[in-house]
């Protein structure tokens, strides 16, 4: 079973992403998050949007997942937010050490 994995989600705004990011990782929760300005088209309330949003993927261990989901879920602006996780089938052995000693 992998242990590690990356989670993606989205936000609408870049502030509100690196307050989110800045309490998982004060928390030790993730051991890191990348932010992306992105463009996302997507079908919602029977209309097709696009927008700009910013994309924050998060490495962390697979153990820590519950945890992270129901954070974002209460603290998150959208009603529905991205929550999909991938799992790290592999990596070097430092990179996972580290993701390892940087959450608990």
């Amino acid at each position: 079973m992998n242990k590690y994995i990356t989670i993606a989600t989205t936000f609408d705004s870049r502030e509100e992403a690196n307050k989110i990011i800045d309490q998982l990782l004060e928390k030790r929760l993730v051991a890191c998050c990348q932010l992306s300005a992105i463009e996302s088209s997507y079908q919602w309330q029977g209309k097709v949007e696009h927008t700009d949003e910013f994309l924050v993927q998060m490495k962390t261990k697979k153990s820590l997942y519950k945890k992270i989901e129901s954070f974002i879920l209460e603290n998150h602006s959208y009603q529905t937010p991205e929550l999909v996780v991938y799992d790290i089938v592999d990596g070097s052995d430092d990179y996972l050490n580290w993701i390892e000693s940087e959450t608990k």
